[in-house]
């Protein structure tokens, strides 16, 4: 293992820098590989198909580039579909993320937990085996949002954002049945904390949200314990080098990441 080989943090957008941010407050000579798979984006309004056969052949060809020391697939709808068949076809250590359904459920007094993510995260059969798991005792109301997506790269491209429409995304869970008693989110979209000042304006003080940003991180952790790590040049990879990317450029300066390159 070579001191300057990178973590790789993979998304199809800039919600992965929620993830990142964790880690390399963790592991703060970490050498990372930040990928958006813009010209993909957004994974959560495509078909599980889709995902299943982009994401393994992007990644492979981006381990084969770069020859990270682990991979995090820092987003939730193409970790909740394709995790498995990446884990199959690589031989090098991948890190999930998935919901915090969990945690979520260990902290609820109300029993009435509320998982905002994409339209392709909230329907997978792998959030049910979840909430049947670590939440059997608690109702489980879900909420796809593309809308919060696009409002969060928007933010990080320097634009403000629109209050109202957060608001209205987050009334979906509340006017459901049950839906006022939630006292724990979890935000099952890695691009949601980047709008936790808004979420939390919309929701009140008596509901917190929770993501895996945290435990991803300490997960990283473990699977790199007595590694060395030299700091090197962080990079930052599109599948598609447009103007809106290179909108992002001060956003990703701000994390680390001053080189953009092409896949």
């Amino acid at each position: 293992m070579r001191p300057t080989q990178p973590v790789l943090f993979f998304d199809s957008g800039v919600g992965g820098l929620s993830v990142l941010a964790p880690t390399r407050a963790l592991l703060p000579a970490m050498r990372a590989v930040y990928v958006a798979d813009n010209a993909g984006y957004p994974y959560g309004t495509r078909s599980e198909a889709e995902i299943a056969a982009r994401v393994p052949a992007l990644l492979g060809r981006l381990v084969e580039r770069y020859t990270p020391r682990l991979v995090v697939i820092a987003c939730n709808t193409a970790s909740t579909i394709a995790l498995a068949a990446v884990r199959a076809a690589l031989d090098v250590p991948i890190v999930g993320t998935v919901p915090a359904i969990k945690p979520a459920a260990q902290t609820s007094r109300t029993r009435v937990i509320g998982v905002l993510g994409t339209a392709a995260t909230v329907r997978q059969p792998y959030v049910d085996d979840l909430a049947t798991r670590f939440a059997s005792d608690c109702t489980v109301l879900r909420h796809g949002s593309a809308t919060l997506v696009t409002l969060a790269e928007a933010k990080l491209a320097g634009r403000a954002v629109d209050q109202h429409a957060v608001a209205a995304e987050l009334a979906a869970l509340t006017v459901q049945p049950e839906g006022e008693r939630i006292d724990v989110i979890v935000n099952a979209c890695t691009h949601f904390p980047l709008l936790d000042a808004e979420l939390a304006v919309a929701a009140g003080p008596a509901v917190r949200f929770v993501d895996g940003g945290p435990g991803i991180a300490r997960r990283v952790q473990h699977l790199t314990d007595g590694q060395d790590f030299t700091p090197a040049e962080d990079i930052a990879v599109f599948t598609r080098l447009d103007d809106a990317a290179r909108a992002l450029t001060p956003a990703l300066a701000r994390h680390g990441f001053t080189r953009l390159e092409l896949l």
